[in-house]
């Protein structure tokens, strides 16, 4: 069975690095919803921001990617449950499991250093400012997932959690559905 693996946080917390991680360890496709939508912007006449255009164009290429039996990373924002609840419909409607993740940065200071440092790696993407992140509406989330806090744990830790929840969906019976310092409801 193919699994859909969700990574999502506010941006500057590392889930592109962690994605991208992850992808090259396991050999699962690895979807951006920026990256996405960077190129909806570069060649259509539509412009920032372009709605629900990126996640609905990530949804239809990972539910086609976990219907051939491949393992899908997509990579978002993720801000509210109406950006979140329609992956598990993704997941099931292609006969998959999911398994969600949501990266944060609990040291506001690092946080902010990460923004103003980070350099952008998809062409014409004009990255937020520190005002527009804490300024952007991001709501709790409402169901168990995998949490994980980028200050305190490296993009090799990050990477392992998110293969040991991998597994643990794989194979429900060998590993509990959380780890002790990263998980919460």
């Amino acid at each position: 069975m193919s699994t859909l693996i969700v990574l999502g946080g506010l941006p500057a917390t590392g889930k592109s690095t962690v994605a991208a991680a992850v992808a090259r360890r396991t050999g699962a496709v690895y979807l951006r919803v920026d990256r996405i939508e960077q190129a909806v912007v570069a060649w259509t006449s539509l412009d920032h921001p372009v709605g629900p255009v990126g996640y609905a164009i990530a949804h239809e290429l990972a539910r086609e990617q976990l219907v051939l039996g491949l393992n899908v990373i997509v990579e978002c924002v993720n801000p509210a449950a109406a950006t979140r609840d329609p992956w598990l419909d993704t997941a099931a409607g292609a006969g998959a499991s999911i398994v969600e993740v949501e990266l944060r940065c609990s040291d506001r200071l690092e946080h902010e250093r990460r923004v103003a440092t980070r350099a952008t790696d998809v062409p014409g993407l004009i990255k937020p400012t520190w005002s527009q992140i804490r300024g952007r509406d991001y709501e709790p989330w409402s169901r168990p997932r995998l949490e994980i806090d980028t200050a305190t744990t490296s993009v090799a830790e990050a990477m392992q959690l998110v293969l040991d929840q991998l597994a643990s969906e794989t194979n429900p019976r060998d590993q509990p559905r959380s780890s002790d310092s990263a998980a919460s409801p």
